[in-house]
């Protein structure tokens, strides 16, 4: 190759990067400025009432068509409490990550880029056809040369581009729904949203993810992570190993020993790393963990991961004291250590409400559903009531940390509901924060973070 030629790759690789980002804002800008001039329009011409239901079902029916990082985002929102009204949370929880597979060509492309034009020497079996596709990437169930069944995920072409100019989109959506709803400020949930999902697209920050909750989990022997194959992966290929597993919901009907059983793995899987490092897998998705044939649990999918402060932690044991002692003072000290400012009085017995409605299975002494309304209407019935009483109190900032934390509890809680398990949530809590020390669960991230090359909380 000539020296013209070498020097002119880069700027035709970045050409080729605007090129697909502008195809991207124009597919994605096309939905939302018509559904914000849908939206605009029936508020003028219908005196200013708007039917959020019927406008909810027409954006759903738009994103549908649009798959990648917009189809992710949509997933996410519907999932954080307070990121949209109820109606649209209800409609975009029905998107379906099913992004057509990407076909033989590709494949073979992105595998000689990432591993080298001698990929296959790598493989002993190594099928072109993905076992699994989703939003960002799709996945190859292949066989290593040394006998290992491994997955491979593969991400899609172009996906940088399409996360930039979705999540440029993304701020108008945001921009319409604060004109429509003032209660809940959205710019940090935007802010966070971006962050993650830049992170999501790091195959490199996924494997140091994984090593990271295999040894946070490591006293866990019931909750396995995949491993990852070092030497295959790269910032767009991830390569570890292979979980068998039956779905979740494969198990609604077994006993109730055993849906117990599956519930307690499920909440020790999540909250032993948040509540003695400080880490939190921010995906609670059906789809990211399956049961084994000893009825272990398999994690999966450590794309979306969230740090914390240690004092965010500590805050969140905060509240909890605060609420079970009637402690009006303590409850401020955590809302404000979370970064809530401006907290009148009214402001604060309305965050206690939430707080309450969310913490209420730890305050039980007793084995129970985790909503005994046996729904998850009555979490969305006390979700609208704050948020109305929110807007009339002047609005709220939630900080960004309560994002993936709050996403984490409800997608939890809707598994706990779905299996029906009835557990003493209040006495497994209690073993998870017994002994608890800041300065102790700061010096322990620390070095977890470190050994795993992953920066602290920014």
């Amino acid at each position: 190759m000539s020296s013209d030629s070498a020097s002119s790759a880069p700027a035709a690789r970045s050409e080729n990067r605007l090129a697909a980002r502008m195809r991207r804002y124009a597919r994605v800008s096309g939905v939302v400025a018509g559904e914000a001039a849908r939206f605009a329009g029936r508020r003028l011409l219908g005196r200013g009432g708007v039917d959020s239901a019927t406008h909810a079902a027409e954006i759903k029916a738009a994103l549908g068509g649009l798959k990648g990082p917009l189809m992710k985002v949509a997933q996410m929102l519907a999932t954080i409490p307070d990121a949209l009204p109820a109606d649209y949370a209800v409609e975009l929880a029905q998107l379906q990550s099913n992004a057509p597979p990407m076909g033989r060509p590709f494949v073979r492309r992105r595998m000689a880029a990432e591993l080298g034009r001698d990929w296959r020497r790598h493989f002993r079996e190594f099928p072109l056809e993905p076992a699994a596709a989703a939003s960002l990437g799709q996945v190859h169930r292949a066989v290593l040369a040394d006998g290992r069944t491994v997955a491979c995920k593969l991400q899609y072409p172009d996906i940088e581009s399409a996360v930039e100019a979705d999540l440029a989109q993304l701020r108008l959506v945001f921009a319409i729904y604060r004109r429509y709803d003032a209660a809940i400020d959205t710019a940090r949930i935007y802010e966070e949203i971006c962050a993650r999902l830049r992170e999501e697209i790091d195959y490199e920050r996924e494997a140091r993810h994984l090593r990271l909750y295999a040894e946070m989990l490591a006293d866990e022997p019931e909750v396995h992570v995949p491993v990852p194959a070092d030497p295959l992966c790269t910032r767009r290929l991830l390569t570890m190993s292979w979980l068998e597993g039956r779905p979740l919901l494969a198990f609604k009907t077994a006993p109730r020993e055993l849906r117990n059983a599956l519930a307690l793995r499920m909440f020790r899987a999540w909250y032993i790393p948040f509540y003695r490092y400080g880490v939190i897998h921010g995906d609670p998705h059906l789809g990211n963990y399956t049961v084994r044939e000893d009825f272990h649990l398999n994690l999966m999918d450590f794309g979306c991961v969230r740090i914390f402060e240690p004092s965010f932690v500590g805050a969140v044991i905060d509240l909890y004291w605060a609420l079970v002692r009637g402690d009006r003072d303590l409850a401020v000290h955590a809302y404000e250590t979370w970064g809530f400012s401006h907290l009148t009085d009214e402001v604060i017995d309305i965050l206690n409400e939430w707080a309450a409605y969310l913490y209420g299975p730890l305050m039980e002494d007793r084995p129970r559903l985790i909503d005994e309304s046996r729904s998850s209407h009555e979490g969305r019935r006390v979700a609208i009531r704050v948020h109305r009483r929110l807007r009339e109190a002047g609005g709220v900032m939630p900080p960004r940390e309560f994002v993936f934390m709050d996403r984490a509890a409800i997608g939890l809680g809707a598994v706990f509901l779905h299996l029906a398990a009835e557990v003493n949530w209040h006495r497994l809590f209690l073993e998870l924060i017994d002994g608890f020390d800041l300065d102790a669960l700061a010096a322990r991230q620390r070095a977890a973070l470190a050994r795993h090359g992953l920066a602290p909380a920014a």
